[in-house]
């Protein structure tokens, strides 16, 4: 078993949130931004969380925050940067916007953590999530190779590597949920009020 001592948390923060309007990490559900959902499921199974935007909002929430290195290159340019950021070879990576992430989600994808795998991600309904994943440090290297060539793709660069795929059950599946609009927060706050 991994210890959370291995293991560092990246929420990717730096999309421009274009459907939502306004900053999604900041999004509120239950009162609380999304991000500090994210973050309390993260610090219940590890300990150092990076931040990775641009945006100073995300400064009071204590933690270490830090630029894209290469701006306006998506996800996996916030992958590349909170890498090369860590202190870990193992490392969960989120995306902000996904407020109903659980530690039941987190700790399976850190039992499947292995020497032999770059990558450990969720299938879910047949579609992978790149985005709630665990990445060895050294993916940091062929994803600048990846972002040198212009590859913007996420998925496209976690299918280049060697990555485990877990399908995950489908009772577990609403807590993957990714809210990118208003309608969906709205939705979220209407099917999960409890």
């Amino acid at each position: 078993m991994t210890t959370e001592t291995q293991i560092t948390g990246i929420i990717l923060a730096g999309g421009k949130s274009s459907r939502m309007g306004f900053e999604k990490g900041l999004a509120l559900y239950k009162n609380k931004p999304f991000i500090v959902h994210i973050i309390e499921a993260l610090q219940s199974v590890l300990k150092d969380i990076i931040i990775v935007s641009s945006n100073k909002s995300y400064d009071q929430f204590n933690l270490k925050r830090v630029h894209d290195i290469i701006e306006n290159a998506g996800p996996l340019a916030g992958l590349y940067s909170g890498l090369s950021h860590s202190k870990t070879e193992n490392n969960i990576v989120l995306s902000c916007d996904i407020p109903l992430i659980n530690p039941v989600l987190l700790t399976r994808l850190i039992n499947e953590i292995s020497i032999k795998n770059d990558i450990v991600q969720f299938s879910i309904n047949g579609r992978t999530n790149p985005l709630l994943a665990v990445y060895k440090k050294r993916c940091m290297a062929p994803s600048l190779e990846a972002l040198k060539r212009g590859e913007r793709r996420l998925q496209f660069f976690v299918n280049q590597q060697k990555t485990k795929t877990i399908t995950l059950e489908s009772y577990l599946e609403k807590y993957t949920l990714n809210i990118n609009t208003k309608d969906q927060l709205n939705q979220l706050s209407h099917d999960f009020k409890n």
